[in-house]
């Protein structure tokens, strides 16, 4: 019988480094043509991004991506055109208006670099129409597709033309999807199995979503084969985060952290497969996660015995 792992099933065993110390370790990535300081992304939910977030992390050169609930996309393009981000990065759902959002922005002319087709579940037909549908009018923009967990979703969503493939499914510490649905896949097998490009030859990175419930997750994240790690409740719990802040009797401070697909962020009753958790507030803002990540990260490469991110993969 196959053993699927998640991340804490998971210990890395260290070899020999010669580096002189762990502030030389490189923890740059090329991802889709543009160099990011981290492997990492913050998770494209109201509880962890914001505007203001997205132009620090741009600022910062730290790779990220809009999420697609309440607000103007294409207000969000247009202000990030307008301020000069280094890079512009939106996600967009499946339905009618976002193809009217599509060609909004494809008249326009905008600058978008990236744009994440940001479902539940991703190894679907509509998601490989709206792939086919975005590289029609904005060729230029890179496309990550997602959610799926397995092989055959990578390779589906890869031959209608994704760039990028988001893989996981019922991993997030605020989903309920396994529970309502019957349907997950631990994370670490989950990456093993879509970044195993033998059987197709189709060769597109994946950012792994879901499951990482510490800094060290990440580096197993990348051992399993992601070019890009991505995180919510990590960067939910930063004091600064657009998650809500509550305190109880006693004035401790907690954050609302929910998932995408709850009620808390639907605000409406229909097919819900998330939660809303109160997490304890860091003591970190979003810069210092950032740079505890990035030292945590070095580590994990110097007990890899390199001194790049190439040692992980």
């Amino acid at each position: 019988m196959d053993i699927s792992l998640h991340y804490e099933n998971i210990f890395l065993k260290p070899n020999f480094n010669s580096v002189k110390t762990r502030s030389e370790v490189d923890t740059d990535i090329n991802f889709l043509g543009k160099v990011f300081r981290l492997p990492v992304v913050p998770a494209n939910m109201k509880c962890c991004v914001d505007f203001d977030i997205c132009q620090i992390l741009d600022i910062k050169h730290y790779f990220y991506i809009m999420h697609r609930f309440d607000h103007d996309i294409f207000e969000f393009v247009k202000n990030a055109n307008e301020c000069y981000f280094n890079v512009v990065s939106i996600s967009v759902g499946i339905q009618e208006k976002d193809k009217v959002l599509i060609n909004n922005l494809s008249k326009h002319n905008f600058r978008i670099d990236y744009i994440t087709i940001d479902v539940a579940h991703g190894h679907h037909s509509k998601v490989a129409d709206q792939v086919k549908y975005i590289k029609d009018r904005l060729p230029e923009t890179k496309v990550i597709a997602g959610n799926v967990a397995t092989r055959k979703g990578v390779d589906y969503l890869a031959g209608a033309g994704a760039d990028a493939v988001k893989v996981g499914i019922g991993g997030g510490y605020a989903c309920t999807t396994k529970d309502k649905t019957g349907f997950t896949y631990p994370m670490f097998t989950c990456v093993m199995e879509c970044t195993d490009s033998s059987t197709s030859g189709i060769n597109v990175p994946i950012i792994a979503d879901g499951g990482v419930r510490c800094n060290g997750d990440i580096a197993k994240a990348l051992v399993a084969g992601a070019k890009m790690v991505m995180c919510g409740s990590i960067f939910a719990a930063c004091t600064d985060s657009p998650a809500p802040t509550v305190k109880d009797s006693s004035g401790r401070r907690y954050k609302q952290y929910y998932g995408s697909a709850s009620i808390h962020n639907k605000m409406d009753k229909k097919n819900i497969e998330g939660t809303m958790k109160l997490m304890d507030t860091d003591s970190f803002t979003y810069e210092e996660k950032l740079l505890e990540i990035t030292q945590d990260l070095q580590s994990s490469i110097s007990y890899a015995g390199g001194c790049n991110l190439g040692v992980l993969n």
